[in-house]
């Protein structure tokens, strides 16, 4: 059984239709990318899929249940959170304040405070924010901010991690160690990833499988190699084959 079973999604806002008919899935312990240009339909899926929309038409399913049309915070204490493209932490809270409340309300609640601090603390331990946890929010750079996001998204204890470009933004070094940080979140955490995501190399370099939006549309899906050669992603995405 696929962790997460799309079957023909579709989301229109009037006349518009931002999904079409998107059928796909993720197994356990995968890092799949999405991919596609500015408007192709990318954010409003992970909407879709973690309940900020209810989709116009389709299936939704996660470990087998049907999650279309569920609140946010119910398919999150399910186990499948996202983060945001633009990052919104509680500003005037610290950063060990911010982690906390993933902890108080997440897949496994915790009953006092004492405890959230602790499942709080080691979560930024493992993101690499442990020395910045008496700062306030505000003051973090934006590459920290986004540690922060995916930081707060851990403590709630997903099974399924949505992350919305959070490479966007980053400088070259930044980037690479955001790339490890994905990476450790899979092998060490035994996360699955779905990860939106426009810094090309790095999302190829890190996906098992890569999904192609296009207009709403999916019109693409397989391995690094496979896409960056196929002729429909070249021509609506990529404009030049990558050399893989």
């Amino acid at each position: 059984m696929a962790l997460l079973e799309c079957q023909e999604v579709t989301k229109n806002f009037g006349g518009l239709m931002a999904v079409t008919n998107v059928s796909l899935q993720l197994e356990k312990g995968e890092i799949v990318g999405l991919i596609g240009a500015n408007g192709a339909g990318k954010t409003t899926l992970f909407n879709l899929i973690s309940g900020f929309y209810p989709p116009t038409n389709g299936s939704i399913r996660f470990e087998g249940d049907e999650i279309a049309g569920l609140k946010t915070h119910d398919i999150c204490r399910k186990g499948l959170v996202r983060t945001f493209q633009l990052v919104r932490p509680f500003h005037n809270m610290t950063v060990w304040d911010n982690v906390m409340v993933g902890a108080l309300f997440g897949v496994q609640k915790c009953k006092n405070v004492s405890r959230a601090k602790e499942e709080a603390m080691k979560v930024l331990e493992f993101t690499g924010l442990h020395e910045k946890k008496e700062i306030p929010a505000k003051e973090l750079t934006i590459a920290d901010r986004k540690r922060l996001e995916v930081a707060r998204s851990l403590a709630t204890k997903p099974k399924l991690l949505l992350l919305d470009e959070v490479l966007a933004g980053l400088t070259s070094t930044e980037t690479t160690e955001a790339m490890k940080l994905v990476r450790r979140i899979r092998d060490e955490m035994g996360l699955t990833i779905f990860m939106v995501e426009h810094v090309m190399k790095a999302v190829m370099g890190l996906s098992d499988r890569l999904i192609v939006l296009h207009n709403g549309e999916k019109i693409a899906e397989g391995n690094a190699k496979e896409v960056s050669k196929n002729p429909t992603v070249i021509e609506a995405y990529l404009g030049e084959k990558l050399h893989m």
